[in-house]
């Protein structure tokens, strides 16, 4: 059984999932409530609360479920999932990450925290013109798609200012991106700038953050260095040298 509300608003839906989930149930509740609140806006954010009464899918509706995701593979802003089955949480966590959006996965007594995630902002992008054509990029917490958009004038402003320009990318806070659309703005904003970009130091602190920093410099080559979080004045004096 599906049920689907907007407690908040036509842009979040509430799902609540029971017993066991027909066709039917994909036909005439869930895929009617998503079609329109899509219609009045482009993307939307989804709260999917797993009851413990919860038994499965019908294999009619597996089909219908994959049909769904195709269909609004671009529509989903953000995804939490309430559950306390632990098959529920592994599957999810799982996929999350083929998933063009973010998505998080709580237990059924942190519903009031998961509607707090799906309102707030999960990360931050600071940028400070350090004189010279120098910019130090600080990424916090996780990044999502929205984020890059809001930045993205700030660093043009900086762009028309430096034809040339140094970037001190600073990874000391950074938690990762928020599916695999955070990931593609990123590459999209070192992509459109590589041009104009005369040295990257890259400041790193966890191991993954090191090896992505890495990559990054394999892919700028001499441009690029990698530096540990302790030495951020080594890192910002050799991109001045």
């Amino acid at each position: 059984m599906i049920e689907v509300t907007s407690p908040i608003g036509a842009d979040l839906l509430e799902i609540a999932i029971s017993g066991e989930v027909s066709d039917a149930d994909y036909k005439q509740v869930l895929i009617p409530a998503i079609d329109a609140a899509l219609e009045q806006h482009d993307r939307i954010r989804l709260l999917g609360r797993i009851d413990p009464s919860f038994s499965g899918y019908s294999l009619r509706a597996m089909a219908d479920d994959a049909v769904m995701g195709l269909r609004h593979w671009r529509g989903f802003d953000r995804i939490a999932v309430v559950g306390d089955a632990s098959w529920i949480t592994a599957a999810v966590s799982g996929l999350s990450i083929l998933m063009p959006c973010p998505v998080k996965v709580f237990p059924l007594s942190e519903q009031d925290a998961a509607k707090r995630w799906l309102q707030e902002s999960l990360g931050a992008i600071h940028q400070t013109d350090l004189g010279g054509g120098v910019l130090h990029v600080e990424l916090l917490g996780q990044i999502d798609p929205e984020v890059y958009a809001e930045e993205t004038e700030d660093l043009n402003a900086f762009l028309r200012a430096n034809d040339r320009f140094a970037l001190l990318l600073d990874l000391r806070n950074f938690d990762g991106w928020q599916g695999l659309a955070g990931i593609a703005e990123h590459l999209k904003l070192v992509r459109d700038h590589i041009g104009q970009l005369d040295r990257i130091a890259i400041v790193a602190a966890s191991s993954w953050q090191k090896l992505a920093a890495r990559v990054g410099a394999g892919i700028a080559g001499d441009k690029a260095k990698v530096f540990a979080p302790d030495h951020m004045e080594a890192a910002e004096a050799w991109l001045r040298n």
